[in-house]
């Protein structure tokens, strides 16, 4: 049996329900095909950054830029989801620099010398348009007195909300999806600034899928998109539609991170 991980936007509760229901729907429309060895159900074992390479994937979300910097050869793209939430156009989505309410700055600049925290180093929306952002103003290669990694965007927020920290990059759909399922999580923060965009979270499956599963798969989520009784689904998880989008859609992610390096500012700091 192979596996099928989606993991990326699993919370609030309300979230990982409207996932499952997605796989539910997706997993009985492709057994209906004959394809074999397709899961009933989600893994919740697997880290999902080992499910990204796992050699028995079916289907999993990554982030576009471990995408790019370390799995381009090593899967193959799917789908992208276009989701709703304000700062997403179409497959396209950004992130918000967020400060504490009462913080003073009205601007990136104002944030010099300040605590940054990260969720992981290989984020995109944490991390690689956060310093695209940071980076013409950086001096010597340092922008900020101290950075700190949560583990994740809503560990970010709290870390701002905590005063254990000053300034994050949100991706928009975690800020959408908290804005509607956990918004007192949210109370102590504010928006400063949006990133630059970028293309979304991509669906992968393991490098020798065959073309004809990958097509396959791509129906089979356009149908899930069209399916009236998956509307409410739909709704909770602000799911717009797929895109298919291409391994060069997905370079000016890379770009980023070279212009930031030509810069002398590679790493947030």
């Amino acid at each position: 049996m192979r596996i099928a991980s989606l993991a990326m936007y699993a919370s609030p509760p309300p979230l990982a329900e409207a996932t499952a229901k997605l796989w539910d729907f997706l997993s009985q429309a492709l057994k209906r095909t004959g394809l074999d060895e397709v899961p009933a159900k989600l893994d919740d074992a697997v880290d999902y950054h080992q499910a990204w390479t796992r050699p028995d994937l079916m289907l999993a979300q990554t982030c576009g830029f471990p995408y790019v910097k370390h799995l381009r050869g090593k899967v193959k793209l799917v789908a992208t989801p276009v989701y709703g939430h304000p700062g997403c156009d179409g497959p396209l989505m950004c992130s918000f620099i967020v400060v504490a309410k009462d913080s003073g700055a009205q601007s990136v600049e104002d944030v010099r010398g300040g605590r940054a925290a990260i969720n992981q180093p290989d984020s995109n929306s944490g991390v690689n348009l956060f310093r695209a952002v940071v980076a013409p103003l950086s001096r010597d290669g340092r922008f900020f007195s101290s950075v700190i990694e949560t583990g994740g965007h809503r560990n970010s927020i709290a870390a701002i909300t905590n005063r254990k920290a000053d300034v994050a990059a949100i991706d928009c759909v975690t800020y959408g999806n908290m804005l509607r399922f956990d918004p007192e999580s949210l109370a102590g923060i504010r928006i400063l600034a949006e990133t630059f965009n970028g293309p979304g979270l991509p669906l992968i499956t393991r490098a020798d899928a065959s073309d004809a599963e990958v097509a396959l798969m791509r129906q089979i989520l356009q149908q899930a998109i069209a399916e009236p009784s998956l509307a409410t689904m739909r709704d909770v998880l602000c799911l717009q539609d797929f895109a298919v989008l291409s391994d060069a859609d997905y370079e000016p992610l890379a770009e980023l991170e070279r212009q930031a390096q030509r810069l002398g500012y590679p790493v947030i700091a």
